[in-house]
């Protein structure tokens, strides 16, 4: 799914030892059809298998992710959401979100199924000009939670607004 098979450890300290290691942890779940948190894009650096059902992934500070939860119940579903999210250095300030530990910097949460649904469309319409959804400016994602929000239309990412957010970046000091 994300990182390299080189990267994946199976085993390793427990959740709780975690949070130590200045990484920002995800724990995901996959029970099918009941609950279903993943990981659309980002880089993690660390896996940890908890059981069949449960993992933990771990990303450096800097990394961005997009990590959507979904869960029904005998009625329907009862929460569809998605979170794009930038790991935290320590000391930093962070937003806290369930299953993220420590936190992160939120750049766009949205909830209900319509709104996912788009920000899945717009992630797959940057894949398409082989833009890493990661290294996209993060203002575009605060402009598409903004918009989503208002019930507006977000701009489309163009390949000559990457551009010019890889440059402002690298004359950052």
């Amino acid at each position: 799914m994300t990182g390299t098979a080189a990267s994946r450890v199976r085993s390793g300290p427990s959740p709780s030892a975690l949070a130590s290691d200045h990484l920002t942890h995800v724990e995901l779940t996959w029970i099918e059809k009941k609950i279903e948190y993943w990981i659309r894009f980002g880089d993690d650096v660390h896996e940890q298998i908890l059981d069949r059902r449960r993992r933990i992934l771990s990303y450096q500070p800097g990394s961005v992710f997009a990590f959507v939860r979904w869960a029904s119940n005998d009625f329907g579903t009862v929460i569809s959401r998605i979170d794009i999210v930038r790991a935290v250095s320590p000391r930093q300030p962070y937003q806290t979100l369930p299953f993220v530990r420590p936190g992160g910097d939120i750049l766009l949460k949205l909830e209900g199924w319509p709104k996912v649904e788009h920000v899945l469309q717009l992630i797959d319409a940057i894949e398409a000009l082989n833009i890493d959804p990661a290294a996209v400016s993060p203002d575009h994602w605060r402009h598409v939670h903004n918009r989503l929000t208002a019930g507006h239309k977000p701009r489309a990412y163009t390949f000559e607004q990457h551009r010019a957010f890889l440059k402002r970046r690298s004359a950052e000091p």
